[in-house]
């Protein structure tokens, strides 16, 4: 009996020393991992792989992190698995790549021409930024940029921390946008995580601790102004619509 313990044992330190090792990883780009739903795919493709530790990934730079036991599956396997799927085919990807992304951002406190030349000043001096295009007429900025130098989250941080209150923009006509001043003890992410669980009709919102601000995108063919206004004021913030501004940027 001791004897086959001691076998046993043996086996196990043995089996131990086998996979003791440090774990690999493979990042590749996805071009045709466009939104949250795909990276889901591809997290359950390459899970169905032994030794797969974890699957992290970039929908901005369509970019897939792989770390997986060595002794259990490869990087070729890996890549073979994606490539099977046609869509989720995997490419070479580089930190030094330059992966462009655009995106408009609304912003209603942007007034007029002195806000816009602050804004462009203030975000030219980023890393990453390729080209700003600034729309008064409608109060958005379009916004072209190398997603591995910088992200959409910062250049919002960013916009947030001059005192703008920026949410998504599109040219959809079913899309429209609202702008509230609240209290700024209110202008917190509960407040928007509020906002968007009023429902599907809701795109985006965002706040603005500073200025006291909230900014919706919202559907209107499934809500109104009056009510998307109720909506919030039934979520316990105190939204006001704010009276004609007239800018004072100096």
């Amino acid at each position: 009996m001791k004897r086959l313990i001691t076998f046993i044992s043996l086996q196990l330190f043995i089996l131990t020393l086998c996979y003791a090792t440090d774990f690999d990883s493979l990042t590749v780009r996805i071009k045709g991992m466009r939104c949250d739903e795909c990276a889901h795919k591809v997290m359950v493709t390459v899970r169905q792989l032994p030794g797969i530790e974890s699957v992290r990934s970039n929908t901005e730079r369509r970019v897939t992190t792989v770390v997986f036991n060595p002794h259990l599956t490869s990087a070729d396997s890996i890549k073979a698995r994606l490539q099977a799927t046609k869509r989720y085919a995997p490419s070479p990807y580089s930190p030094n790549d330059v992966i462009r992304r655009g995106m408009g951002l609304h912003m209603d406190d942007m007034h007029c021409q002195k806000c816009a030349d602050r804004i462009t000043k203030r975000l030219s001096s980023m890393d990453g930024i390729d080209s700003l295009s600034a729309h008064l007429d409608k109060h958005y900025f379009f916004i072209r940029y190398d997603a591995n130098r910088t992200c959409k989250d910062s250049i919002r941080a960013t916009l947030t921390q001059m005192g703008y209150t920026p949410v998504s923009h599109y040219t959809d006509p079913k899309v429209a946008f609202a702008y509230y001043i609240i209290p700024k003890e209110q202008a917190t992410q509960e407040s928007i995580d509020e906002v968007l669980m009023i429902g599907e009709a809701i795109e985006d919102a965002n706040v603005n601790p500073r200025s006291g601000a909230l900014a919706v995108t919202y559907f209107k063919n499934e809500i109104s102004a009056e009510a998307l206004l109720e909506a919030i004021r039934q979520t316990g913030i105190k939204a006001e619509v704010p009276k004609p501004h007239e800018c004072s940027e100096e």
